[in-house]
């Protein structure tokens, strides 16, 4: 099937600017954690323009997504539906750090380690009900860092 759409302009950056930042989320357990103000903070102070936004999550048992901000329910339903594909009880063989570690792995290979953002005007281009979240897969609280790097314009 065809579809017909319509493109915005061309828009071209000259990046000369590269600024990255570690962000600390200190999570108190399983759970979706929005950071997109962080985000938004650190384009703030790095004097963004336009470019390039990478989050990245140094750590394989918790990861990065870009999600509805509006309706909580769908992050209980999300963590509902990775907890089916991955259950505690799935009869894994890793278990040395407990049996919720390798549940926690799959989960982060079914997610994602990074997320990347356009960003336009000093602004990141997200749509109106998308939020940037950390996803703790772990019971017990941890302490995650999150790398944050800008690829692009500075504002004048």
């Amino acid at each position: 099937m065809k579809i017909s759409g319509h493109r915005s302009r061309i828009a071209t950056v000259k990046p000369g600017l590269i600024v990255t930042s570690a962000l600390t989320v200190k999570t108190p357990g399983r759970g979706f954690f929005d950071i997109t103000a962080e985000a938004r903070d650190f384009l703030r102070e790095a004097q963004a323009a336009a470019g390039a936004l990478t989050l990245f999550v140094r750590h394989t048992s918790a990861s990065l997504t870009i999600q509805e901000n509006a309706d909580p329910d769908v992050l209980t339903d999300l963590a509902d539906a990775l907890d089916r594909l991955a259950p505690e009880n799935g009869g894994w063989i890793h278990g040395s750090e407990g049996p919720d570690d390798m549940p926690a792995h799959i989960k982060t290979m079914l997610t994602s380690c990074s997320v990347q953002v356009p960003v336009e005007s000093a602004e990141m281009m997200l749509g109106t009900w998308q939020g940037i979240y950390l996803i703790e897969h772990r019971a017990q609280p941890h302490r995650r860092e999150i790398v944050l790097q800008f690829i692009g314009s500075a504002l004048p």
